[in-house]
C-alpha cells in the first residue's frame, strides 16, 4: 500500500513538473514580446563583463544571473531565448524545490498522506500561477531569490531533522549564493536567526544543545565561506549596497509614517483585491492570485496564525515550527515592497514571499478539501468518487483559467508591447538589415538606457554592437562617410529638422514607426 502510494504521489509530482515546464516553456519566444532594456543590459554585460561578482550600471545588480546567462549564451548561442531559458529552468526547478520544502515541513506534523497532498498542491498552484510564470519567463534576477530560498530552507530543516551534517553544508551553500541574487534576499539576515532559535529550543528539549551549536555553525561558515567575495566587494564600495534602496525608500517620503500605512495595506490587499499595476509585473490592478488559490491562501494563513496562538498551550516547537517558518517568511520577505514608497504594491520587490504564499494555498485546499468531506458527509465509494471527480474538475479549471490569464488576457494586451519596449526589438533588427558598409548612428532619447535592447539585438548578429550611440545632444560627433543611417529611437520632429540643417543632403525614412535620416 505505501509503495502505491509513493507511485502515484511521483505520477503526480512528474505531473505538476510538465505542466510547470509547459507553462514556462510554451511560446517563450513570442511571450513577452520585446526586451527590456533592463534585461537586455544584463545579457550585454553577460557578453561583455563575464564573471563580476557586482555590476553597479543600472542603480548596481548582483552577479549571479549574469553568469547563469553567459553559461547559457555558450551552450545555445546569443539570442532573446537564451536570456529567457536561464529564468524559465530556474522557475522550473523553483516548483519542485517547493514541493520538497513543503514535504519536508509537513510531513512531520501532520498526517503522512496529508503532508504529501499539502506539497503537490502547493507546487501545482506554484507550477500554474501568473506572478510565477511571469518572473520565469522575463529574465529579472529576482526569479532566483524563491529558488535559493526554497532549497536553502529545504536542505536546513533536513540537516536539523536527520542531523546529517552535509545537507547543512549545502544550505549554507545555498544561503551564501543569495547574496548575488537579488536586493530583497538580503532581508535573509531577519529571516534565518528566528528558525534557528526554533531549532535551539526542539534541541535543548533533546538535550542536544552542542549538536545544535556544531550543525549551526557548520553552515553559517559555509555560508559566510561563498558569500565572502561580495561581501568584500561591499566594504570597499559601499555606496553600491544600497543604492537602488534609498532612492524607493519608504522613509524618505515626506509623511513616511503616512507612506508606511499606505504600504502596509496595499500589499497585504495585493493578493486578494488590487494588484500591481505595472503591465511588465502583472495583469494591471489585478490580485496578483487567481480568486480560488486567493482563498485558500487566505484559508492556510489563518489557520498557520491559529496553530501559532494554540502553541502557547502545548510549548512543543516541534509541532508548529514549520508554521512558523511559513508566517515569518511571509512577512518579512513582503518587508522589501512595504518599505517602498515607489509602485507599490510591487510583486517583483515581494517576489521573495512567494513560496510561503503558495504552501499556504496548499495548506488551505487541504483544509477546505476535509472540511467539504466532515460537511456533505462524503463517505464509502460513492463519497470517494465524488471527491475525486470535484477536485480534478477544479485541478482542471485552475489550469485553464492561469493559463488564460497569462497567455491571452495578458500576453495578448496591446499594453504588454509597451511594457517589454517591443519597438526598442524592433529598431535592432532594422539596425541588422543594413549592409556591413553602412556606417550607422542612433540618437537615444530621453535616457541611454534603452540603447541597451537594440545593442544586444545587433549583437545576436555580431559579436559587437556595429551602431554608434549617441544623446541627442552630441549629434556634432556624427560623421558622414558613404551610407550613413541615423535612426532616432523615439520620433521626435524637432531633432529630424535638426539633423536636416546640419546634413542637408539626407532623406527622412519612416518605416514601421521607426525614424530615420538616411543617406
Amino acid at each position: 500500500m505505501k509503495k502505491l502510494f509513493k507511485n502515484k504521489t511521483l505520477i503526480f509530482l512528474i505531473l505538476v513538473l510538465v505542466i510547470a515546464s509547459f507553462f514556462r516553456l510554451w511560446k517563450l519566444n513570442e511571450i513577452p514580446p520585446g526586451l527590456y532594456p533592463d534585461v537586455a543590459l544584463n545579457g550585454n554585460q553577460a557578453i561583455a563583463e563575464p564573471g563580476k561578482i557586482f555590476y553597479p550600471e543600472n542603480n548596481g545588480r548582483e552577479g549571479l544571473m549574469m553568469w547563469l546567462i553567459t553559461l547559457s549564451f555558450s551552450i545555445f548561442g546569443v539570442s532573446i531565448w537564451s536570456i529567457k531559458i536561464v529564468a524559465a529552468i530556474i522557475g522550473i526547478l523553483t516548483v519542485f524545490g517547493l514541493y520538497l520544502l513543503t514535504k519536508e515541513l509537513f510531513s512531520q506534523i501532520v498526517k503522512q498522506s496529508n503532508g504529501q497532498i499539502v506539497a503537490l498542491l502547493s507546487s501545482f498552484f506554484l507550477a500554474i500561477s501568473f506572478w510565477h510564470t511571469n518572473f520565469s519567463r522575463i529574465g529579472f534576477r529576482a526569479i532566483l531569490v524563491p529558488f535559493i530560498l526554497v532549497f536553502g530552507f529545504y536542505f536546513l530543516f533536513r540537516g536539523f531533522r536527520t542531523k546529517k551534517i552535509y545537507n547543512l553544508i549545502i544550505s549554507g551553500i545555498f544561503f551564501a549564493l543569495g547574496f548575488y541574487t537579488y536586493i530583497s534576499y538580503r532581508f535573509i539576515v531577519l529571516l534565518l536567526p528566528l528558525i534557528l532559535l526554533c531549532w535551539y529550543f526542539i534541541y535543548r528539549k533533546e538535550k542536544e544543545i552542542k549538536k545544535f551549536f556544531l550543525f549551526t555553525i557548520y553552515c553559517l561558515i559555509v555560508a559566510g565561506i561563498f558569500a565572502l567575495p561580495i561581501g568584500l566587494y561591499f566594504l570597499q564600495n559601499p555606496h553600491d549596497f544600497a543604492s537602488r534602496a534609498t532612492q524607493v525608500s519608504v522613509f524618505d517620503a515626506e509623511n513616511s509614517f503616512k507612506e508606511f500605512g499606505k504600504s502596509l495595506i496595499l500589499h497585504l490587499g495585493m493578493f486578494n483585491f488590487y494588484g500591481d499595476s505595472n503591465w511588465r509585473h502583472n495583469i494591471s490592478d489585478q490580485p496578483v492570485l487567481f480568486w480560488p488559490i486567493g482563498i485558500f491562501f487566505l484559508i492556510g494563513l489563518i489557520y498557520s496564525i491559529w496553530k501559532i496562538l494554540k502553541f502557547f498551550k502545548h510549548r512543543n516547537w516541534s509541532l508548529i515550527i514549520g508554521y512558523w517558518l511559513l508566517i515569518i517568511w511571509f512577512f518579512i520577505m513582503l518587508l522589501p515592497g512595504i518599505l517602498t514608497s515607489e509602485g507599490i504594491p510591487h510583486s517583483l520587490r515581494t517576489i521573495g514571499a512567494i513560496p510561503p504564499i503558495f504552501i499556504f494555498a496548499g495548506l488551505g485546499a487541504v483544509i477546505s478539501w476535509e472540511k467539504t468531506k466532515e460537511i456533505f458527509k462524503l463517505k464509502g465509494k460513492f463519497g470517494r468518487q465524488i471527491i475525486i471527480f470535484s477536485t480534478v474538475l477544479m485541478l482542471i479549471t485552475l489550469v485553464f483559467g492561469e493559463y488564460y490569464r497569462y497567455f491571452v488576457i495578458w500576453g495578448k494586451n496591446p499594453e504588454v508591447k509597451g511594457a517589454f519596449t517591443t519597438h526598442y526589438v524592433e529598431i535592432g533588427n532594422y539596425l541588422n538589415s543594413f549592409s556591413p558598409e553602412t556606417k550607422k548612428y542612433v540618437i537615444v532619447s530621453p535616457l541611454p538606457m534603452p540603447a541597451q535592447t537594440p545593442m544586444f539585438i545587433e549583437r545576436t548578429k555580431f559579436k559587437e554592437p556595429q551602431a554608434i550611440y549617441l544623446l541627442p545632444e552630441e549629434i556634432g560627433k556624427i560623421k558622414i562617410e558613404g551610407k550613413t543611417a541615423i535612426i532616432l529611437m523615439k520620433c521626435d520632429e524637432n531633432l529630424l529638422i535638426e539633423l536636416s540643417k546640419n546634413f542637408p543632403f539626407g532623406k527622412i525614412q519612416e518605416k514601421n514607426n521607426i525614424c530615420s535620416y538616411e543617406f
